[in-house]
């Protein structure tokens, strides 16, 4: 009985953890061809129209120094978000739903697949763009 209501309780979990761990990070290489006139990754990326993205998973979100954030974003900063696989997964689909008057233009990923695949490609660069 024990094991059988662990399971469901993790079960409960597992898609927000597995976003990530499922994505293929070659394969989202692919994909951020799309982010990539407005954001750089790397250990020579620079702020553009948006932030770098070096080590963005598991930052809070609005917090590369040098970029000026919308006010939406920053009030979702303060409210404590950070920048975690299940986040990124809501933002990549449908950026301005999950942040109501976001600058960001980009219309979203619709497919779960590319969205864990960029995640999975993102995370493999630290704060200062070197990859794990």
């Amino acid at each position: 009985m024990r094991l059988s209501v662990l399971a469901a309780i993790l079960a409960l979990f597992l898609p927000f953890g597995a976003v990530a761990a499922e994505g293929d990070a070659a394969a989202g290489a692919k994909v951020y061809n799309k982010c990539k006139a407005c954001h750089q990754v790397g250990e020579k990326a620079k702020n553009r129209i948006g932030p770098l993205l070096n080590g963005i998973v598991g930052r809070k979100a609005a917090n590369v120094k040098g970029f000026k954030y919308s006010k939406a974003l920053q009030k979702k900063s303060s409210e404590g978000l950070v920048w975690d696989a299940a986040a990124l997964d809501q933002f990549l689909l449908k950026p301005r739903k999950f942040v109501p008057k976001t600058r960001m233009s980009f219309g979203g990923l619709k497919k779960p697949e590319q969205r864990a695949d960029v995640i999975a490609y993102l995370m493999q660069f630290n704060k200062d763009g070197s990859k794990n």
